[in-house]
């Protein structure tokens, strides 16, 4: 076999220690069945701290909005609403969610697309509202008149922010008013100035790049010029979220794979994926031709880091950094972080049902779940999973060659529990330092960031993954019920 190629995951406290208790691990899988979800609680409220400290250091103020989509979990939004953090809902189920978890309603903004009851719910309970489009706007308005309901506090979301000199490419969003329609969207609301007051301006970019949310944050700090002018008083600039997270320990590990994947696809090397997916990928002619659709697997700056980075940024025109000009103009910064607020707060275990050779030398793994369950793929995510043994030594598995009985590395495809032939867990060969056996847990670290319940399913009435929460407190390990935590059972009570 050839080398391998290892795509070690990024571990740290207290996921490290987690994945270093085996036999609380496999009691609870044999209690809650494969696949099952572990989340972390307290490390989110730890997430929210690092976040905050980069406000401090700015001398900046605002919200800081977990972005709800991003995870089901009942255990992590109710640990949540015992920080000072704020949720961003995205339907009428999460908003009726984060009001039953314990979020006052001037903590919660009511984002994406909404309908007549979501807007409704929103405005009678008094969360803030995101506007998307003008309808949107003329719509809350006729049902705070209609309902007799007080004024709703709305962020204007803006898109389509266009650069002075060099011109910088952008994605289209179909969220959002232009920038250039600011005018008429400021008419709008004047108009209905009885029923919705002005709380600021909000952008959501599909991007990783600094420059490009340099741009759009300028954009919304003179956007606030122009409202100010307008007899409006204006506070918050919402930046959404998109800072990331790093799944990788190594990057030049990330560097080898993603080398290596493009030679396999140009036939240079043996294949590195299922019947040769080429994640985005092609060969014209041996050249690779196309984009590769992953996710930076490895990230230097994220999480926090990537604000401090952001806000450390010259502003394109205005000649300060844009912490600077926030702090000058005395606005308020929100943001609405999700897959960087769940980093390292869960993993999702699945039993090994069959281990089979391929005729090429690889293996093909079946375990308890299916690719809805821990939906890496879907988001481009590739990190390995770790062997969680039993206590004692490891099984011997069986069919496997006597090398890799003894421990050393072996090329695995990971398939789920569907009769599809597209249930694959990873279309790419999986490198694990031993072949696992039947009985064996495999743990996929840090999916709490959308990779567990977004693209879940009951398909062929198989169970779906349960959620577990734990902790530590004296030592010791706890767990609950995801639907049984509460803050007053297993946290201090401090925010």
């Amino acid at each position: 076999m050839a080398a391998p190629l290892f795509l070690e995951p990024r571990l740290e406290p207290p996921l490290a220690e987690l994945l270093a208790a085996p036999d609380l691990l496999h009691g609870l899988v044999d209690a809650l069945g494969s696949p099952l979800n572990v989340l972390l609680p307290d490390a989110i409220a730890a997430n929210v701290a690092a976040f905050r400290a980069v406000y401090r250091r700015h001398h900046l103020d605002g919200p800081i909005y977990f972005a709800h989509k991003a995870n089901r979990s009942s255990a992590l939004v109710r640990r949540l609403a015992a920080t000072e953090a704020g949720i961003d809902v995205a339907s009428l189920g999460e908003l009726s969610h984060a009001l039953g978890a314990g979020f006052a309603p001037d903590r919660v903004l009511a984002t994406g697309p909404k309908d007549a009851d979501f807007l409704w719910l929103a405005a009678r309970a008094g969360a803030t509202v995101h506007v998307d489009a003008p309808a949107e706007l003329v719509e809350l308005a006729g049902l705070v008149r209609a309902h007799g309901l007080p004024r709703v506090r709305v962020l204007l979301r803006l898109s389509a922010f266009e650069s002075a000199g060099v011109r910088l490419l952008t994605r289209r969003s179909r969220f959002g008013v232009p920038v250039a329609d600011l005018g008429a969207l400021l008419d709008l609301v004047e108009q209905h100035r009885d029923a919705v007051e002005l709380l600021g301006v909000a952008y959501h970019l599909d991007t990783t790049g600094i420059a490009e949310k340099a741009l759009a944050l300028e954009s919304c700090v003179l956007a606030m010029d122009e409202a100010g002018r307008r007899g409006f008083r204006p506070r918050v600039i919402d930046i959404g979220g998109g800072f990331g997270t790093s799944y990788l320990a190594d990057g030049e590990q990330w560097a080898r794979y993603t080398t290596e994947l493009t030679n396999a696809v140009l036939g240079r090397r043996p294949p590195l994926t299922w019947r040769g997916h080429g994640y985005g990928l092609r060969n014209e002619g041996g050249t690779a031709r196309g984009r590769l659709t992953l996710y930076p697997a490895h990230r230097p700056v994220a999480g926090p880091d990537y604000l401090a980075e952001l806000l450390a940024t010259r502003a394109p025109t205005l000649e300060r950094t844009l912490a600077d000009v926030l702090l000058d103009h005395l606005y308020e910064l929100a943001m609405e972080p999700g897959r960087a607020l769940v980093d390292q707060c869960g993993l999702s275990l699945a039993r090994v049902v069959d281990v089979r050779p391929t005729d090429d030398g690889a293996h093909l793994v079946r375990l308890g779940m299916n690719a809805g369950d821990v939906s890496l793929e879907e988001h481009g995510v590739l990190a390995d999973p770790l062997i969680v043994p039993r206590a004692g030594p490891p099984p011997t598995a069986d069919g496997a060659p006597d090398g890799e009985r003894d421990g050393e590395p072996v090329g695995v495809y990971l398939v789920g529990n569907l009769c599809l032939e597209a249930d694959l867990v990873t279309r790419r060969l999986v490198f694990l330092p031993r072949l696992p056996a039947r009985g064996e847990l495999l743990a996929f670290a840090n999916t709490a960031g959308y990779c567990m319940d977004f693209h879940a399913h009951h398909a062929q009435r198989q169970p779906s993954a349960r959620k577990v929460a734990v902790g530590r407190r004296d030592g010791a390990w706890w767990w609950s019920l995801d639907e049984q935590y509460w803050p007053t059972t297993h946290t201090s009570g401090e925010a």
